[in-house]
């Protein structure tokens, strides 16, 4: 996807945390972005922790990292083949929603 495309869904997803609930057509990970944007941890988690697979795990991951439970955290890094990064959870949660946009 080119950037200016990107640049322009990422917005949009921002611009839609506004709103009282999340697209329909969002993945699940991309409505626990969405609900994690908002504030709401909970809904963000319940989103993802029934769920298996990569991509779950690495927002699974995130989540806990925020929460500050860092063991569960970098387990959830493990099975998602990623490593808890150093940048903050912002921008973190940034790289997320880019990168799920993208995808």
């Amino acid at each position: 996807m080119n950037t200016p495309v990107l640049m322009d869904r990422i917005q949009a997803f921002k611009d839609s945390l506004l709103n009282h609930l999340p697209a329909k057509d969002l993945s699940p990970v991309l409505t626990s972005l969405w609900y994690d944007g908002k504030g709401d941890w909970d809904q963000a988690h319940a989103q993802v922790d029934h769920l298996g697979g990569r991509d779950a795990a690495w927002v699974h991951a995130y989540l806990h990292r925020k929460e500050g439970d860092m063991w569960n955290a970098d387990y959830w890094y493990a099975r998602a083949k990623q490593r808890r990064p150093t940048c903050s959870l912002d921008e973190e949660w940034a790289n997320l929603v880019s990168y799920y946009l993208s995808n």
